[in-house]
This record gives C-alpha cells, structure tokens and sequence, in this order.
C-alpha cells in the first residue's frame, strides 16, 4: 500500500519530506515520478490535474492537503464510490481568524487608504469605524467560521452566521436555508464568506444579495473565487452599495493583470494565502488515515459526496 502525491504548485518535495520524516517506512511517491501506480492506494491531492486519478486502479481514498475539496469535485475523471477526506486543523482555523480579523480592523481604520496616501505623499484624516458599530455576517459555519465567530466575539462584536442547513450547538446566532438568508443579511455590515464551494453556493456573492445588506456594507471572501460575481462586485462598489472589499481568492489564480480588480482601491487584494495548510499540523492527521486505511477502519473527516464538503 503506496501514497502518491498530486499537486502543481511546486510543493510536493516538501510535502513528500514532511511524510516521509514522520513515516519512513510508508513508499510514498511523487506523481511525476516513476513509481508502481498498481500499489497506490491512497492519493493525496491538491488542485490535481484533472484525469490523473483514472491512472490508480487500486485507489481507496483520496485526501485533500487541505480544507477544500471543490476542485476534487470538478474533476470529471473523479472515480466513483471512494471516500474523500478533508484536512480539519486547529491551526488552518486559527490562522484564518486572524487574517480575517486583520481585514476587518484595516477597515475599520482606512489603514489601506492611508498606505495609499502615503505612496502619493496626501494626509487626509479620515473619520473611523468603531467595534460598536458593526454587524459581522459569516457565511459558512463550519471549522474555519465557528472560530472566526468566537474571535469576533470575544473583541465585542455583533456577530451572525449563516450556513446552508441547519446548525446545533453553536454559541453565535445562526441561521440556516434560502428562505432566512434575506433575515440574515439586512443588519450585516461586514460580511465574511467562508462557505465551502459547491452548485448551491456557486455564484451566491451576487448583485440579489448585496442588494438586501445596508449601503456601504464591506464584503470579505476568503473561501473560493466561485463564490463571487466579479461583475456584480464592481457594479455595487461603482453604485456605493458596497463600500469596499478585501479578495484572497479568484476565479483564475494568479489574477489576471488586465482583471479590474487591480485598479479598485477600495478593493484589498491578496495571493490566496489567508490560511496555508500547516505541514507539522496537516502530516499527522494525514498519515493518521493512511493507517486507518490499512486496517479498514473508519477514516477521519470523510466529504459527503452529497453535500461537496
């Protein structure tokens, strides 16, 4: 029983040496490299190219290096029936918290504008936002977004989340479905979206929405560029529905230079990298599952097929 590793980004050296120093007996195998694919049982991926897990004809689980597994789900040479883990990591959801509370206090503050002005040599107090004044709207409540709701909280914010079903259990006021989502948004003068990236939430950062927040709201995406609809996000920025917004994911990434994005200054750009997989945190749980596989045990943090997350 083999691990091969799958991903484009030029890390799968460093993934390979982390497993490796934690399991060396375990043949684990880069995918471009020769290696014995009959033997491979478990694939571990990350925005793989697509069809490349047809070449496995004994694959019996395929695990995400991280949160996400959307694009395992877009892949449409994705084999039937086998399990698919995620990565569910204290670390990944802290360091989460803190990039999104880090935006949500630059607003606040206009520190953006300000590094602005300072490039352009202009001082221009601007008055500021206070804690008491706003309403933080989270969009998905699982792992990453039930942290990021205690955060905000524990820092004397309004805070309310929102999810796809229902949710039990949870300290912050939550609501669920379609038909509460117009309820959810009207007092949400931040709204944070860290929903996972499926056919129900594609696309759902939209014009309808953005409409039912107050003037001025400020929209962070940090979950997927699917979400959002780049044309109805500058269309509410140009008519000051929205006030502004800070973008860590897109559509194409790296963002096209000639994308508009890049000549908006109330909109915040930054490479993807709100909440980076933690290799001494993510390798554990990893090769925790590799073992559970070989003794046919129940795997952990298994995707529900159904729901795409």
């Amino acid at each position: 029983m083999a691990i091969v590793l799958i991903r484009q980004d030029g890390k799968t050296a460093s993934w390979k040496n982390a497993l490796k120093a934690k399991a060396p007996g375990v043949p684990i195998y880069n995918y471009q490299e020769d290696h014995p694919r009959e033997q491979v049982t478990m694939a571990i991926v990350w925005k793989h190219p697509q069809g490349t897990l047809k070449a496995y004809p004994n694959l019996q689980c395929i695990a995400s290096f991280g949160a996400g597994v959307d694009f395992i789900f877009e892949d449409p040479g994705l084999p039937g029936n086998l399990p698919i883990t995620r990565v569910v990591d204290p670390v990944l959801a802290s360091d989460m918290s803190e990039f999104v509370i880090a935006q949500v206090f630059s607003y606040l503050k206009h520190l953006k504008q300000y590094a602005l002005d300072q490039e352009e040599r202009i001082w221009r107090p601007k008055a500021y936002r206070r804690i008491a004044d706003e309403v933080v709207g989270i969009m998905g409540m699982g792992a990453l977004g039930t942290v990021l709701a205690r955060d905000l909280t524990q820092l004397g914010f309004q805070v309310r989340g929102w999810a796809t079903s229902k949710k039990t259990g949870l300290a912050t006021p939550c609501y669920s479905g379609q038909e509460a989502l117009g309820e959810f948004l009207t007092p949400v003068t931040i709204l944070v979206c860290l929903l996972p990236l499926t056919e129900q939430t594609r696309g759902i950062l939209n014009k309808p929405l953005f409409s039912q927040l107050p003037k001025g709201a400020f929209i962070i995406n940090v979950a997927r560029g699917g979400h959002l609809v780049d044309a109805d996000l500058l269309e509410m920025l140009k008519t000051g529905q929205l006030s502004g917004a800070a973008l860590d994911v897109f559509h194409d990434e790296p963002l096209p230079k000639d994308h508009p994005f890049w000549d908006l200054p109330e909109v915040h750009l930054t490479p993807h990298i709100a909440s980076v997989s933690d290799q001494d945190s993510v390798v554990p749980q990893l090769l925790e599952n590799y073992r559970r596989l070989q003794k046919g045990q129940a795997l952990l943090n298994v995707v529900s097929r159904d729901k795409g997350y």
